[in-house]
């Protein structure tokens, strides 16, 4: 089984390829250009390099959203695209799962942490639990699920699990004076190959989804935004006034 997986939910510009579990490619960017600039640009060059026929592959797992609206538009949009002109599934991965996917395996809870602008930020509280086989093997538990939240909230919610927590995310450089003066439990910060999305994660996590029967048409595929945009927030406000 082939998979293509795209990130572009935040600042990274991610892309990977999988076969059969084995990760054979992947490509991730952070400077100073949009994803609409970069992510075609990527999946072409990967699939060169890794002589990828595109007949072969079986899904594409995306970063279904939170995030940057303009860049879950680009991800979805591009995602559609292949999902069409290929006619193949889309595994919808929520973003703060795959972020905190990041650090398998870890016995301390994983707060994932994106900037949401109005001091908020896109997070969720999750651990990692051992299966009961033979060999070690972990799977992904959310405690909570992801949402659109202040930082005091989520501070307030990490206290209350009394366990140590790892953040991580493009919301750590922004808040992590805050944190420091809110948290009580001991707290670190992931290293910087862990602390942001990869879509090689998306892509650890789409197996699971495939196989659960939870890939969806790309016809039917739409982001997940958590909250309204910028626009429709402001448009809201003033048909509020008007009516006023």
């Amino acid at each position: 089984m082939k998979i293509i997986a795209i990130d572009s939910s935040g600042l990274v510009a991610s892309v990977a390829v999988f076969e059969e579990k084995l990760l054979i490619g992947e490509y991730n960017i952070q400077y100073k250009k949009t994803h609409s600039q970069t992510l075609l640009p990527m999946l072409d060059e990967l699939k060169k390099m890794i002589e990828l026929d595109l007949d072969t592959v079986d899904a594409i797992a995306l970063a279904k959203g939170p995030g940057s609206f303009t860049g879950l538009r680009i991800g979805s949009a591009t995602a559609k695209g292949l999902g069409f002109a290929m006619n193949k599934p889309i595994i919808e991965i929520p973003t703060l799962d795959g972020l905190a996917c990041n650090l398998y395996g870890t016995d301390k809870l994983i707060c994932p942490i994106m900037d949401a602008r109005r001091n908020q930020v896109y997070t969720g509280v999750y651990e990692f639990v051992k299966k009961d086989t033979t060999v070690v093997e972990y799977t992904l538990d959310t405690l909570v699920s992801q949402c659109a939240i202040s930082v005091e909230e989520i501070t307030r919610i990490c206290n209350e699990f009394n366990r140590e927590v790892i953040f991580l995310g493009d919301g750590v450089p922004v808040y992590e004076e805050k944190l420091s003066n809110l948290m009580r439990v001991p707290y670190g910060f992931a290293p910087a190959h862990m602390n942001r999305q990869r879509a090689a994660a998306f892509g650890v996590l789409a197996f699971d989804y495939y196989n659960e029967g939870k890939a969806v048409k790309a016809e039917v595929h739409a982001p997940e935004y958590l909250r309204l945009s910028q626009a429709e927030r402001e448009k809201n406000e003033k048909n509020s006034i008007t009516e006023g």
